[in-house]
């Protein structure tokens, strides 16, 4: 291995430490806990060293957001693929994004509620949330019916699980409503 492929491989080691450990600060105390200053004393490098990988919390926030998209990506693919019927799949990947926004709301707030930098639905938008919004897709597209895009049909049913997680979250609707508030959403989606 050269000098600079020992290089690269530190510095991406590097930035996989600043992420998962602003990742574990967020998860723990919250995002307003994640500091330059933090960060760098947690991981026992110099701010001057953070500040090579990241312009600063903004730019920590959306690569904290990139690994989520990802991860959640392959959660709703995965428990998509083990229900057999295609409403099945769809509420298997509707429960498995709401466990994701419950277990990981940092992660969760960095990809949808914080400015991570990050443009959606555009041309430059990262890859990583195209892959996540396909992924919701894939098992979606199969309900669109004749004259509705499967991308319009995947932002509403989108919309609907973070208006739920958000609104679950903030106390605005009652906890224990959520399963039905899911059935409900699958059962109708898959009405047509």
């Amino acid at each position: 291995m050269s000098v600079q492929e020992r290089r690269q491989r530190e510095r991406d080691e590097r930035e996989r430490l600043i992420v998962a450990t602003a990742r574990e600060i967020a998860e723990s105390e919250g995002w307003d806990a994640v500091t330059t200053r933090r960060l760098a004393e947690r991981i026992e490098y110099s701010q001057p060293v953070l500040y090579s990988h990241f312009r600063g919390k903004r730019e920590i926030i959306g690569a904290v957001a990139l690994q989520g998209t990802s991860e959640l990506a392959t959660t709703v693919r995965a428990a998509a693929a083990t229900a057999p019927t295609a409403s099945g799949r769809v509420a298997a990947l509707a429960r498995a994004y709401l466990d994701f926004a419950t277990e990981n709301p940092a992660v969760y707030d960095a990809i949808f509620q914080l400015d991570g930098g990050l443009a959606f639905a555009q041309e430059n938008t990262p890859e990583p949330l195209k892959d996540a919004f396909a992924a919701l897709q894939e098992s979606l597209a199969e309900f669109a019916g004749p004259g509705v895009a499967p991308a319009l049909l995947t932002e509403v049913f989108w919309a609907a699980l973070h208006g739920q997680v958000t609104l679950t979250r903030a106390g605005r609707l009652p906890r224990e409503g959520v399963e039905w508030r899911l059935e409900l959403l699958v059962e109708r989606l898959a009405a047509g």
